[in-house]
């Protein structure tokens, strides 16, 4: 398929990377290889991008887009195991790491997947297609309460109660199969007046994807995972789109960068704080004004890096 959009924060993302001709690098959300691309653009014969994604449709999109390049590894899977994933290639540690988390531009244009609240199409919103959950299981199958829950946390939708109960009173006279079907009762869920807040299915659909693809309960480990699956001075770069995504990995980062709990009038450190490197962005790093009016995708983006820095080296 056509590649619509520029990746999101990209100058920043291979800046951030601090890419190294001959270095190991992995897209752990590979997407369309917007980003990757401009990854192995840099690396030199030896060097090598190890692209992961969960979605077979994009690997293979990928897959041609980087048809010139003969130092990729593909791999069919979920960053949630990146250490996993990187043993069955054989390979311990890497230069860099980069996670653009949500879901893909390839996969908000391929329509027919149903994670776009724009147009119509079945009630899907799997990266994973091998996967039994979908949207429309949770949308029909969830009780009232779980599916209030999410909403409200999820999408952080203030409707969320409205927006549970009118789903459930739905679904008793027909199931909710089509992505028009589900905008159709968000919107007179929410008032009127409340609506000129963006698209007001936004936040439920979001909610549901997340739901879908349990996309926050691992985040905070894997975060932890790729920081350990780094070199010395490797870097991960992590992009968010989403304030439950940002504060999952801004709490991973000062964790991994540890902090002495010593009283301050003590001479040295005896606590013995587990550190693992250091956070090169205190506070995260945002698309130009110019990136958010090319591309609207971007404006809630953000990126945050980390390097790798081992103890004994401190």
């Amino acid at each position: 398929m056509e590649f619509k959009h520029k990746p999101v924060l990209l100058n920043e993302c291979i800046e951030g990377l601090n890419i190294k001709p001959e270095g190991v690098y992995v897209d752990g959300t590979l997407g369309g290889a917007g980003h990757s691309e401009e990854i192995v653009k840099r690396l030199s014969p030896k060097g090598l991008l190890i692209g992961i994604d969960r979605d077979e449709e994009a690997l293979q999109a990928a897959k041609k887009r980087l048809a010139a390049y003969k130092n990729v590894i593909y791999i069919h899977g979920n960053h949630d195991q990146i250490k996993e994933l990187l043993q069955q290639v054989g390979i311990e540690k890497v230069d860099g790491i980069l996670l653009d988390l949500g879901v893909s531009s390839y996969q908000l244009d391929e329509k027919k997947r149903g994670f776009s609240y724009l147009g119509n199409a079945k009630l899907d919103m799997r990266m994973d297609v091998t996967q039994e959950l979908t949207a429309e299981k949770v949308v029909n199958d969830y009780t009232e309460e779980k599916l209030e829950d999410i909403i409200f946390h999820y999408g952080e939708e203030r409707f969320a109660k409205q927006i549970a109960r009118n789903i459930c009173k739905q679904r008793k006279e027909k199931r909710i199969e089509t992505t028009e079907e589900l905008v159709e009762i968000i919107k007179v869920s929410i008032p009127k007046a409340k609506q000129n807040e963006g698209h007001p299915a936004k936040r439920t659909f979001q909610a549901i994807r997340i739901e879908v693809n349990n996309e926050l309960e691992p985040l905070k480990q894997t975060i932890l995972d790729s920081i350990q699956s780094l070199k010395e001075q490797g870097r991960l770069a992590v992009i968010t789109f989403h304030s439950l995504e940002d504060r999952a990995v801004k709490e991973a980062y000062v964790e991994a960068e540890g902090r002495c709990t010593c009283p301050k009038d003590l001479p040295y450190c005896i606590c013995n704080y587990v550190s693992y490197g250091k956070i090169i962005t205190k506070k995260p790093i945002l698309p130009s004004q110019k990136e958010q009016e090319e591309n609207t995708r971007s404006k809630s983006a953000k990126l945050r890096i980390f390097e790798k820095i081992d103890k004994k080296n401190q």
